[in-house]
């Protein structure tokens, strides 16, 4: 989804349209070589009917192959039509020329198209549908779940029809509205006493509010943190769940709206909570990247290790963020051809940015992970560059810890999330 966001990101900076095409024929490519024999226990089938048996057996089958096959068959056609695969995401296809520019990205029998010449678009489909039978879908309006607007002003993605869907399902359409998902001074820890709840419904919520995450980084702490009690979660687990439902309630039409104002430049957040989790003592990763004014990459986490400073959570969190960031750097080098040298990261903590400077390692640094300090590698090599941002501008910090209902307003619009019914109004 990452990729589909910087896709999407890139065709509104360049004001490209981005088109959609749905395979009708794409599971219909798998073929059984191999003999098959069908033995039915006595009275489950009239005699004469083991034929149908055996198509059926054959078409499960050929289901069962139909994806790699399919694959195969989609990746050479576009490699016959000059397309080149991306190395970093194998789902993505580019072709880049003197005059034009082709970006593809694949999920199963989704197509999504974009490019710089509306020309080569409609040949392209064209060419496709020669190939293969297809749906031309105009416009990008719906994938995977996601709405998407395509208007002058930009390119504006959310999530409304599933988070219904997902409010129906907890028989909460009609509940009360709140302006926070998560009240600051929220304890969650795995106790033994405490009602326990359906687990099968608990875990069905999360893995649904974790998907509707695609659009809405402002859950990302309270859905990620609702994750950790899966595996026997109380009554106090679910009543932090019916808090989030209420939260989308009265959020349903925010989303995310990609510019062409901002530029096109990467640019990365990272903060870190300390001493919030007071069961395991474990702080919490944030991380946020931009391409110009928009978010295109977030990741709300736990660290694997635990602190023993508020600086040496800072730098686990920063040096995550590196590892993202030369991601991001060369998948956007690799669609586009441009040549991004180094990626900016925000840090709120003058210490820990100090620690990333120093390559020599003292008494304060001595204990950390060894892996933690490859950000100091990252940038003695010029490859990322750390500046420090104050804390009331620090967009990662909603993805930390749980804010105060003004202060959680606050950083929500820094992070990009808005009311798209309002913006469209305006």
């Amino acid at each position: 989804m990452e990729t589909v966001r910087l896709i999407l990101a890139l065709a509104a900076y360049h004001e490209w349209e981005v088109h959609h095409l749905d395979v009708k024929s794409a599971f219909l490519h798998g073929e059984l070589k191999e003999e098959v024999y069908v033995t039915q226990p006595e009275g489950f089938m009239k005699p004469g009917n083991e034929n149908k048996v055996y198509r059926l057996v054959k078409a499960l089958y050929g289901l069962k192959q139909a994806p790699r096959a399919w694959n195969m068959k989609l990746d050479q056609t576009l490699k016959s039509l000059d397309f080149k695969k991306c190395t970093l995401e194998q789902a993505v296809y580019t072709r880049i020329s003197k005059n034009s520019m082709l970006l593809v990205g694949i999920y199963v029998d989704d197509l999504i198209v974009t490019g710089s010449s509306k020309e080569d678009l409609q040949k392209f489909k064209s060419q496709m549908e020669e190939k293969f039978e297809m749906s031309d879908l105009g416009l990008l309006v719906y994938y995977l779940g996601i709405e998407v607007t395509q208007t002058g002003g930009g390119i504006s993605i959310k999530q409304s029809g599933y988070a219904n869907k997902i409010l129906k399902e907890a028989r909460m359409l009609d509940c009360n509205e709140t302006k926070i998902p998560m009240d600051p001074g929220t304890k969650l820890i795995k106790t033994e006493g405490g009602e326990l709840v359906d687990a099968t419904k608990y875990r069905s919520l999360i893995g649904c509010l974790r998907y509707l995450l695609h659009t809405r980084p402002d859950l990302s702490y309270s859905v990620g943190l609702l994750s950790r009690f899966m595996q026997e979660p109380k009554e106090q687990h679910m009543k932090a769940i019916r808090q989030v439902l209420r939260y989308i309630k009265g959020t349903l039409n925010f989303g995310i709206t990609y510019k062409k104002k901002g530029g096109c430049k990467l640019l990365g957040y990272s903060d870190s909570s300390y001493g919030i989790n007071i069961e395991e003592g474990k702080g919490t990763t944030g991380i946020v990247f931009y391409l110009g004014n928009s978010p295109i990459s977030w990741n709300s986490q736990k660290q694997p290790t635990v602190a023993l400073s508020s600086c040496e959570s800072e730098f686990m969190a920063a040096t995550a963020a590196a590892c993202q960031a030369l991601w991001l750097q060369r998948l956007l080098n690799a669609l586009t051809g441009w040549k991004e040298e180094r990626v900016t990261i925000r840090v709120d903590n003058k210490s820990a940015i100090t620690l990333m400077k120093n390559p020599v390692f003292h008494g304060r640094s001595k204990h950390i992970d060894i892996r933690y300090h490859f950000i100091r590698e990252c940038v003695e090599k010029n490859q990322i560059e750390v500046e420090h941002v104050s804390g009331d501008l620090q967009r990662a910090d909603i993805l930390t810890k749980a804010l105060a209902r003004i202060k959680f307003a606050e950083m929500r619009e820094l992070l990009g999330v808005k009311d798209l019914k309002e913006q469209e109004r305006d």
